[in-house]
């Protein structure tokens, strides 16, 4: 079974890949031309606001108590399918 600190630090860890895997694609999106841009950008936008949502909820994780901190795993868990399922289909539209 996987510790609270375990889960928290490879979340943590994780969220920060993803930032960095955002800002690639926001590079490659000031390139395209402008028609295409605008869309580009919306989608990182909606990439940003879905982080900053589990960073929230890793927020919340930390400040639990021992007893609660598994319910927010699986919406953390949640989280994480949503944006690296979001991230993919990104990092293929913008190839």
């Amino acid at each position: 079974m996987e510790k609270r600190e375990e889960y928290q630090g490879k979340m943590e860890a994780q969220l920060g890949e993803w930032g960095k895997e955002i800002d690639k694609l926001k590079a490659k999106a000031d390139k395209v031309a402008a028609d295409t841009r605008q869309g580009y950008y919306e989608e990182i936008e909606t990439l940003r606001a879905k982080q900053t949502s589990m960073q929230a909820k890793l927020q919340e994780l930390k400040a639990s108590q021992h007893d609660g901190w598994r319910d927010i795993k699986q919406e953390l868990d949640h989280y994480w399918y949503e944006i690296n399922e979001s991230l993919q289909k990104a990092a293929d539209r913008f190839k």
